[in-house]
């Protein structure tokens, strides 16, 4: 931290060496899907059947294509790994953990660039950091735009609440207008993945003082980082049908810590719901009767 006009030691040393695994392996467990990346960033869906084969149903086609995207991305994502561990191994990017992340902006009064696309950001931030998205929630309605949107949809997107995402092309232009190229990046995201692939870019563009915040502010402690925004850190990653019924894990450790209120809203919501299916199913029963009686008649 010393680079950073702290006085303190550097923040080099602040990577121990005990942690020189990364937490990369971490990172990439989950699919590109769980953090709503595709890193090639393919605006069409390879692979998809052809006309003049067999007439399989809509839903079965659509598990083709999504079972060949969801391959195409793993090994986009093997490959990726190997080069971010070598970019760390090698020291062009160094880690810091939430908490030392938190010291270097509130101590040294230095920004913080958050990478994250807006359904993310707009959730909870780091005060005073610098937002300019790497991936930018896809709004497009384009045949390659809605194919990927679907794929995204039938593959847990439903469940998750993960958009579809594209890969930014102002985040160079921006973040070279914003800052030099010997400035002291703190590159962080929700998860960690994003900012490592933002790192990787920034590295080629010359930029070499690149901090990555190790597990992104997902793994911040509330004391770690100043927020701002309606919802903890935790919690900006997080969507869809889960979210509501509060069946993600960032919810359950919020309810340890909240308790027995906490939980009642979400059942009192699962009981919404089961309700709700009840009365629909019960409603489509008396349909059918009165579509028989009519046509009986």
């Amino acid at each position: 931290m010393e680079a950073l006009g702290l006085g303190l030691p550097p923040l080099n040393s602040l990577c121990s060496s005990s942690r020189r695994s990364y937490r990369i392996q971490e990172c990439c467990k989950l699919s590109p899907r769980a953090y709503g990346l595709d890193l090639l960033e393919s605006s069409r869906i390879k692979g998809a059947p052809s006309s003049r084969t067999r007439p399989y149903s809509f839903s079965i086609r659509m598990q083709a294509v999504g079972e060949d995207f969801e391959l195409r991305q793993m090994k986009d994502m093997a490959a990726a790994k190997k080069r971010w561990d070598a970019m760390m191994r090698e020291g062009k990017v160094k880690i810091l953990t939430p908490r030392e992340a938190g010291y270097a902006v509130q101590l040294s009064n230095k920004t913080l660039l958050d990478v994250r696309p807006s359904s993310e950001h707009e959730k909870a931030w780091v005060k005073g950091s610098t937002w300019i998205p790497i991936f930018e929630v896809d709004n497009g309605f384009d045949i390659g735009i809605i194919s990927r949107k679907i794929t995204n949809f039938m593959m847990g997107g439903w469940w998750s609440g993960v958009p579809t995402l594209s890969y930014n092309v102002q985040f160079l232009p921006k973040v070279e207008e914003k800052f030099p190229k010997d400035a002291d990046l703190i590159v962080a995201c929700q998860k960690g993945l994003r900012s490592l692939a933002a790192c990787e870019l920034l590295y080629n563009a010359g930029y070499r003082n690149l901090f990555w915040v190790q597990g992104g502010l997902e793994a911040a402690e509330e004391e770690d980082l100043e927020r701002e925004g309606p919802l903890p850190f935790r919690l900006a990653g997080i969507g869809g049908v889960s979210e509501f019924l509060g069946f993600t894990d960032q919810q359950r450790v919020a309810a340890a810590k909240e308790g027995w209120g906490y939980r009642l809203v979400f059942t009192a919501r699962l009981v919404g719901v089961l309700l709700v299916a009840d009365a629909l199913f019960i409603g489509a029963q008396q349909v059918g009767h009165y579509l028989q009686d009519v046509r009986s008649h």
